[in-house]
């Protein structure tokens, strides 16, 4: 894979998929299974975005009933944990029909609201369609009318499985074979966005309405530890607060709880929803201007608003603000800027509420919908998504 992208001002490589594996370890297999000789030590394979592959692909057997090949998955500079296993397709054939299912390594679903129902193996829909357009093709090469069976296996992916999403989610016993592309590019946003729908979808599977989001482990953490709420509908966003806010919009969702560390959560204060550094930072600029506004320590406002400045970190900023008698003041300014960004984002289509919290000194503040949400029970200690 030649392909490159630049993220960050580096030039990265590209890979291609699970999906991009089996559906190459498919093609050879069945040409050689229909032509009755050792399969090509290549295969030329279109992925769905159009970019045609040469792939190296490997024999593992070869016999009168079937044949198994295997390919070597290259994330190119994505961080992956599937780099380097091999993605195995063992080909045989049948009296009519395609039937696809997956071997060791390979998970299954046990949760619905995922790509597959529950119960088939983890195999998305578009790894499933490539595998298909490769089996087409093989039949149509050697005027072939007859049915296939493929059983897709990754050795090691088991134990990689362990290291990804997929226990979360709900699918046991391996990994994924995925790609909607058939490409991986490098430290995409989009494949993290894309995993937060997946949760969210299948949350509205699961008949859930209210659906909690948090950033990351420190929320997790504050939910569990401090509120004492139970974390089975719970979502990690990420820094996509905005695109997760759309996302359970999208899926139907009557209510969302967003809790978060202030260091996260204060960008909202400056309506920015995606709070990854890289794209804004405003920390103290925005806890400076809700100082500011909230009209408190008017003997000492330059001196105040000048030190937050300086501060490196918002714990350090919230200490100096209780130390000096102004962080409530402060925080109620901050809340409100908070609901008015998420109430535009979502444009009054669902409740949205927050929960604001520090680690040295844990809940800072609620917006007026958090607390409301409580008060009705809407979000109450014991299982997420009661009412």
């Amino acid at each position: 894979m030649t392909d490159t992208v630049y993220v960050n001002g580096k030039e990265l490589r590209c890979g291609y998929t699970t999906g991009t594996c089996a559906a190459a370890a498919t093609a050879n297999a069945a040409r050689a299974l229909l032509g009755g000789q050792v399969p090509e030590a290549n295969c030329v394979i279109r992925t769905p975005s159009g970019k045609v592959l040469k792939l190296a692909v490997e024999t593992v057997s070869v016999s009168a009933e079937a044949v198994c090949c295997k390919v070597q998955k290259d994330a190119g500079d994505d961080s992956d944990i599937t780099n380097g296993l091999y993605v195995h397709a063992e080909v045989r054939l049948q009296p009519q029909g395609i039937t696809i299912d997956g071997g060791s390594g390979v998970g299954r679903v046990t949760r619905p609201g995922l790509d597959q129902p529950v119960g088939e193996a983890a195999i998305n829909s578009v790894p499933r369609q490539m595998i298909r357009e490769a089996l087409r093709e093989a039949a149509e090469e050697y005027s072939y009318s007859g049915g296939f069976s493929v059983i897709v296996s990754v050795p090691g992916g088991e134990e990689a499985a362990e290291k990804t999403f997929n226990p979360r989610l709900g699918i046991v016993g391996g990994i994924s074979i995925l790609g909607t592309s058939g490409i991986v590019e490098p430290m995409s946003e989009q494949a993290l966005v894309d995993t937060i729908e997946v949760e969210v979808r299948q949350r509205a599977a699961e008949g859930v309405k209210h659906l909690m989001i948090t950033p990351g482990n420190y929320g997790e953490e504050f939910i569990r530890e401090q509120m004492g709420l139970e974390l089975d509908s719970c979502v990690k966003c990420s820094n996509f607060v905005g695109e997760t806010i759309d996302l359970a919009v999208a899926n139907g969702m009557e209510a969302v709880l967003l809790i978060g560390h202030i260091g996260k959560l204060v960008k909202l204060g400056s309506g920015i929803l995606n709070t990854h550094s890289r794209n804004a930072d405003g920390r103290m600029e925005t806890l400076a201007a809700c100082f500011l506004r909230g009209k408190a320590g008017l003997d000492q406002r330059a001196m105040i608003a000048e030190k937050l400045l300086e501060c490196n970190t918002t714990e350090e900023a919230v200490d100096y603000l209780r130390e000096h008698a102004v962080l409530d003041k402060t925080m109620e300014v901050l809340i409100e800027r908070v609901e008015s960004t998420l109430n535009h984002r979502c444009y009054g289509k669902i409740r949205c509420g927050a929960v604001i919290f520090s680690k040295q000194s844990g809940l800072c503040v609620c917006t007026k919908e958090a607390e409301r949400m409580f008060a009705d029970g809407t979000f109450c200690r014991g299982r997420l998504g009661s009412t």
